[in-house]
């Protein structure tokens, strides 16, 4: 049995990198994105090729097994283990040397392909192959699993584009492993030229092969390639530690293609017909995986192939393009060569990877048989069978992929949650495998067998070619140290299941989830490790993920995050539940802003779990003071305007000593400036500027909502609100005691209502403060408390005009999961308009002011992922403001910037995209900032003032 405190105190004796053997370190390391767990003993980050073989030498000391990964994207099973974790993505992820001229690039294993990429591109060059989590994986993973991308038919896998490897064998050797037999370990040649006639016959010929090892590449016929023989071989022979790679001219123009069809047979049968028009891609995907939201951008069908084509010039890829349409017998068809559209199509593809693990009446689906492949031209038969297999077992899955190929990726809804649906996976995924092989394919096309499928390679390859590949690890790796259980003595492909240790009743939860059943546990599940949230830069208008952009570290990532909620949930390695100190650390700089629910493929929503976990974890418990002042925010500004002394506390604020009293007792980064409180809130001003009966009109009533924000620290935004909106011959009131202009509206039964309404007193409130810090008792009491307020403005059709996004995205997505047993707060969301939705819908011949100018700033990240900007964006072109907003999120994001001891990240956030975009901004450009928080960031840090959209067009109006 392994001595931990040994093997720990040896590792940090003799590694100069991080060595980590705490529950945190451990639980982030458990999973990949695949259906299997191991729970690893440590951690360890090593700095170069010394600190691996240091490793290396320890842990064959103790015969403790190590596992090399890099981004952790592996869904076979293959980046996990039950020994030392090597992680190469924290040191061990540069960029060593780049040749345009010899097209090759030095690489060592952690470093992530978009950065090799970015490397490349000015030179006109690029690394061929490229996985949908190009913005992730990193070179080493790829190189263990031989990874390929939608671009192979082009450009092929990952083994065509490696030149020379520098690895390290599990007994300290050091090999450069490249061509003709050159770094080859003892006794590998010796036993090739033993079985020559089984490497010749026993290895079928498709462009995706990944499964097993590839040891015909050692014939002589084939250059006896010895670094192309460790590509796929997922981290079992060698420890990577630097690469040669080869890489390719890019096109200078490219054009796509989207074929449409019937259905995916279709598509899959016209793939291979396809490939003598040298395509750079040929790409399917059916209905069932695309967003409502994105169909409309695809031509209609139901299935799709994305075809790529390349040119020296547009005119070019697109007659290309154009070709290859005119070839193809399709339903309907589109050609792109605008760069950005392309962009936004393949968006569509990448994003099926997470997709495809919901089915379209949202339950879940899974991998295990995500990647094997056929001959293309076998294609459209295997699908016809593939079909005919998940209905014999009742299962369902939508596949997809690299229809070029004949790589097929899909997710299955198998239930591995119960014993019997356990074993009816087992029994699939035998019968498949006799399926792939009678088609002449592959296990596995892309991702490599891992657990999933090495117990099955006896069935593709037999067992004596099994043997051999035995005999090549007992070279490489005599002492089975490394990852051991894949590939060659495999654990069986039902065993170590991460669902398994999950709770399997549901769990005691305040929120509804009503996209999981009300199950806390499925809703944790929803993260399957594709780690979108990973990538390191924004595009377009992606918000996900700005702590671990701000701090690079997996724990501040959306999936570290959930991968520690599912260990919480396990009680393995967490095992305090609730009142867990590691989920907390990791929760407390995820800045609740929302970008996962949208921009996460599977739709993690790691702001609404946060708030779940801190309403359990402080439980009967005092809390942080910054919970208290500003999770109460509402209550301490009522008081202030109740007694009028706004004047009196921004004075005391002004005083240093006072101020920065006030911060340390309410948990107030020292950095941070108190805003400055109103002196005249806005419903104030409302009722000094009229009475019910003043003016006349008859357009639409609107409800103006009060926000907290609004109300008390920028009011400036609800006058010039109430300006445009009454200028759009709009009908302005505010609840709760409701004041029109003019006469009664609307029939009978509204007017009685409204009526009603101007009777009743209160604040009204959405809540938001209270639920970002987890006050979720104190959110539903003041959610309630309004829904009674508002039942007047219910029973009418006005609907509720919220300006600060963030509150009219509590109102219309965390309300009705809050309180899902009150229906009133689903008719309050479906009520809830933005400023720009209102104006568009109810006065659609209104026409904004001209500017004429450029516009810079940041949509609010509440907007982005809840509420949609499109209508936003029109507004602002119909009023001459030219240019897109930036993504990424401003860093304050309610009470979290503010809050003691996140002032460095917030301030990171903020630098990632809004403050360059503030700063590069044209002299006459207009600062739009929609969300308090926004302003308050950019005054604080770049001294600039931004605008609501609605100052905006109001300063318009009155200079009209």
């Amino acid at each position: 049995m392994t001595d931990l405190r040994e093997l720990r105190a040896g590792l940090r004796a003799a590694v100069r990198g991080d060595v980590d053997f705490g529950t945190t370190a451990r639980a982030l390391t458990t999973m990949d994105a695949s259906n299997y767990r191991r729970v690893p003993l440590g951690v360890v980050a090593p700095r170069d090729a010394d600190d691996v073989a240091a490793v290396l030498s320890v842990c064959r000391s103790q015969g403790v097994p190590v596992v090399p990964r890099g981004g952790g994207t592996s869904i076979a099973g293959q980046a996990t283990g039950t020994g030392v974790v090597l992680d190469f993505t924290r040191h061990m992820n540069r960029l060593l040397s780049l040749d345009p001229e010899a097209r090759t690039a030095v690489v060592q294993p952690g470093l992530v392909l978009d950065r090799l990429q970015e490397a490349a591109a000015p030179h006109g060059l690029r690394f061929g192959p490229d996985p949908s989590t190009h913005s992730r994986c990193t070179l080493g993973g790829m190189i263990g699993n031989n990874s390929c991308g939608s671009h192979s038919v082009a450009w092929g896998t990952t083994a065509d584009s490696v030149r020379e490897l520098s690895v390290l064998t599990p007994r300290g050797e050091r090999l450069r492993p490249g061509r003709g037999w050159t770094g080859a370990p003892a006794g590998l040649r010796d036993l090739v030229d033993g079985e020559l006639a089984r490497l010749r016959t026993g290895f079928p010929e498709l462009p995706r092969r990944i499964s097993g090892y590839a040891v015909d590449a050692l014939l002589p016929e084939k250059g006896a390639d010895v670094a192309r023989s460790l590509c796929g071989s997922e981290g079992t022979l060698g420890v990577l530690t630097e690469a040669v790679v080869d890489l390719v001219r890019a096109p200078r123009a490219r054009a796509l293609a989207v074929l449409a069809y019937a259905e995916e047979s279709g598509a899959a049968e016209a793939a291979a017909g396809l490939l003598p028009y040298g395509p750079l891609t040929v790409e399917g995907m059916a209905a069932d995986l695309v967003p409502s939201a994105a169909a409309a951008d695809l031509p209609r069908g139901g299935a799709w192939l994305f075809v790529e084509t390349g040119g020296d010039t547009e005119g070019e890829a697109r007659a290309r393009a154009e070709t290859i349409v005119r070839a193809a017998d399709v339903v309907d068809s589109l050609v792109v060569a605008d760069p950005a559209r392309q962009r936004a199509l393949w968006r569509i593809r990448e994003d099926a990877s997470g997709t495809a693990t919901r089915m379209p009446d949202g339950t879940e689906a899974w991998p295990g048989w995500e990647d094997c492949a056929v001959p293309p031209a076998r294609l459209g038969a295997y699908l016809r069978d593939f079909r005919g297999l998940l209905a014999d077992h009742g299962l369902r899955g939508t596949p997809y992929g690299h229809f070029g190929d004949g790589c097929i990726h899909v997710r299955i809804d198998f239930d591995l949650l119960t014993g019997p649906g356990v074993a009816r996976f087992r029994r699939f995924s035998e019968e498949l495998a006799d399926v792939v092989v009678a088609h002449g394919g592959s296990l596995s096309g892309e991702h490599g067998d891992g657990q999933a499928r090495a117990e099955l390679l006896p069935r593709m390859y037999g067992a004596e070619t099994v043997a051999l590949f035995a005999r090549v690890k007992g070279v490489w790796d005599p002492d089975d140290l490394l990852n051991p259980g894949m590939l060659v003595r495999p654990a069986p492909l039902d065993a170590n299941l991460r669902f398994s240790v999950l709770p399997r009743e549901p769990v005691d939860v305040a929120f509804g989830y009503p996209a999981d059943g009300g199950d806390f546990s499925a809703a944790v599940r929803r993260c399957v490790g594709v780690a979108k949230c990973r990538t390191t830069s924004v595009s377009g208008p992606a918000v996900m993920c700005p702590s671990y952009r701000a701090t690079g570290e997996e724990e501040h990532s959306t999936r570290g995050r959930a991968r520690l909620l599912h260990e919480m949930l396990a009680g393995e390695l967490v095992t305090d539940g609730w009142r867990s100190t590691e989920v907390r650390d990791a929760l407390d700089l995820c800045l609740s802003c929302k970008g996962c629910r949208s921009d996460c493929p599977v739709g993690v929503d790691m702001a609404t779990y946060k708030a779940e976990f801190l309403h359990h974890h402080y439980a009967g418990r005092r809390r942080p003071a910054a919970h208290y002042a500003m999770g109460w925010l509402p209550v301490w500004l009522g008081w202030v305007a109740r007694t009028r002394s706004a004047a009196v506390v921004n004075g005391l604020a002004s005083v240093g000593p006072l101020a920065r009293a006030a911060k340390r007792l309410g948990g107030i980064a020292g950095e941070r400036e108190i805003p400055r409180v109103a002196g005249e809130t806005f419903t104030r001003w409302w009722r000094g500027r009229r009475v019910p009966g003043d003016g006349d009109g008859d357009g639409t009533v609107v409800v103006l909502w009060p926000d907290t924000f609004t109300e008390h620290l920028s009011p400036s935004v609800g006058r010039a609100a109430v300006r445009v909106l009454e200028a759009a011959g709009l009908r302005v009131a505010l609840p709760p005691t409701l004041r029109l202009a003019g006469r009664p509206v609307g029939d009978a039964r509204s007017r009685s209502a409204l009526s009603l309404l101007a009777a009743r007193r209160g604040r009204v409130c959405c809540g938001l403060t209270y639920i970002s810090t987890g006050q979720l008792d104190r959110a539903r009491a003041v959610l309630r408390r309004t829904l009674d307020l508002l039942e007047p403005v219910l029973a009418t059709d006005a609907p509720v005009v919220v300006l600060e996004p963030s509150c009219a995205a509590a109102l219309r997505a965390d309300a009705p999961e809050l309180l899902h047993d009150d229906p009133r707060a689903a008719r309050l969301a479906s009520r809830v308009r933005t400023f720009a939705e209102t104006l568009e819908q109810y006065a659609p011949d209104w026409t904004p002011p001209a500017l004429n100018r450029p516009v810079v700033g940041q949509t609010h990240c509440h907007q982005h992922a809840v509420l949609g900007e499109a209508p936003d964006r029109r507004l602002r072109e119909a009023a001459g403001l030219t240019g897109d907003l930036s993504g990424g999120c401003c860093g304050l994001a309610g009470n979290f910037g503010f809050e003691r001891g996140h002032y460095e990240v917030s301030a990171a956030c903020a630098e990632d995209q809004l403050l360059p975009s503030v700063r590069n901004a044209p002299e006459d450009a207009v600062l739009v900032a929609d969300g308090f928080s926004c302003r308050t960031q950019v005054e604080q840090l770049a001294g600039a003032r931004g605008r609501h959209l609605a100052e905006v067009l109001a300063a318009a109006l009155d200079n009209e």
